[in-house]
């Protein structure tokens, strides 16, 4: 047994509490990481304010990096002194998604957040989140959770490559499949919609418009590769066909999850465009269509979970990018902070405020 620093979501709106855990060693097929990283991303605000359930209390945190402290019996894709990325929705390779090749749709992907990983200094048991629980010091997940550190990226930006790359790359990839030459425009510059700005210049986009309802992440837009820059507002859509020549952009990527932003991104989106919706919505979202425009329009809506992305073939192909020097992780990043920041991080993301908030341990 191991004691280590950690937040812990003691109940579903309640604030984070940084406090001491109790983590047991690694058993059958378990594996143990000491974190180097954990990206702080909306969709742990989602879990702490109960738009995803998860049972709780609960160490949150689903986006980091770290190494290899020890192994379980059975574990022999890593070993202690390994750098691994956490992956928080693994496939199991059994269920209708995964045999489908869909393996981001596994049924079975969140299993894992419903058992008992660690306790609190008191006893009381803790569940793992999003399954790996990288809100802390330390972690033990399964070994399906764990994938090998890509050669030659640094372990502190490796964190990201766990949930905002893979899911922006994967959206703009995998999801809407840009090709050269098209117009898109993404909605929400936060750390996901970032990295889907860079994945539209890899791809080898036209003209990328990136919206958000803050002005002053325009130069972060800027750099990551959108060509213009709109500030949300009931005109955003018009503004959007203005820019590209009153017919829509080709694609369009939601990264914020309310119903105000998608339809904009739907009515953004020329006639025969696709509008893919990547942030997690309330339920209290609803979205509304007439039969007429769905017909009219022809256009394509389609939800993306994680990117539509398969972790272990698409970090190597990520690894790639990063060492041409064509996908910067670290300019993702605006707030480099401790476990006790989170919670300042947490109040940041509802004020609109900075890209990724990186804990660094």
């Amino acid at each position: 047994m191991v004691r280590v620093r950690a937040a812990v979501l003691p109940a579903v709106g309640s604030p984070l509490e940084i406090t001491d855990i109790d983590l047991p060693e690694p058993g059958p097929g378990q594996v143990r990481v000491r974190l180097a990283a954990a990206g702080v991303c909306h969709s742990d605000l989602s879990l702490s304010d109960g738009t995803m359930r998860v049972p709780v209390p609960a160490v949150l945190g689903h986006e980091g990096a770290g190494t290899v402290v020890s192994v379980g019996e059975g574990v022999g894709h890593v070993a202690p002194g390994d750098g691994v990325v956490l992956n928080w929705a693994p496939s199991c390779g059994r269920c209708h998604a995964c045999g489908l090749g869909e393996v981001w749709l596994c049924g079975d992907a969140l299993t894992g957040a419903g058992a008992v990983y660690a306790r609190r200094a008191d006893g009381t048991d803790l569940y793992p989140g999003l399954n790996v629980a990288a809100f802390a010091e330390e972690t033990v997940v399964p070994a399906a959770c764990v994938l090998p550190v890509p050669d030659g990226i640094p372990l502190t930006d490796a964190a990201l490559l766990g949930c905002a790359v893979l899911t922006g790359y994967g959206a703009v990839h995998h999801s809407a499949r840009v090709r050269t030459g098209e117009t898109v425009a993404v909605f929400g510059v936060g750390g996901v919609g970032l990295a889907a700005l860079q994945a539209a210049r890899i791809a080898g986009a036209g003209r990328i418009v990136a919206v958000d309802v803050s002005p002053r992440k325009e130069g972060l837009a800027r750099a990551a590769g959108a060509t213009e820059y709109v500030v949300a507002s009931d005109a955003t859509a018009r503004d959007i066909r203005k820019l590209s020549g009153g017919h829509g952009v080709d694609v369009a990527v939601e990264c914020v999850g309310r119903a105000v932003t998608i339809r904009a991104a739907w009515e953004s989106t020329r006639r025969g465009g696709r509008t893919t919706v990547v942030g997690i919505g309330g339920k209290d979202q609803q979205v509304t269509f007439n039969a007429l425009e769905i017909f009219h329009w022809g256009r394509t809506l389609s939800g993306c979970v994680y990117g539509n992305s398969d972790p272990a073939t698409d970090l190597p192909a990520l690894a790639g990018h990063i060492r041409a020097g064509r996908l910067d992780l670290a300019a993702l990043v605006t707030d480099r902070i401790t476990l006790d920041g989170i919670p300042a991080a947490f109040e940041n993301m509802l004020a609109g405020r900075g890209g990724r908030s990186l804990v660094v341990f």
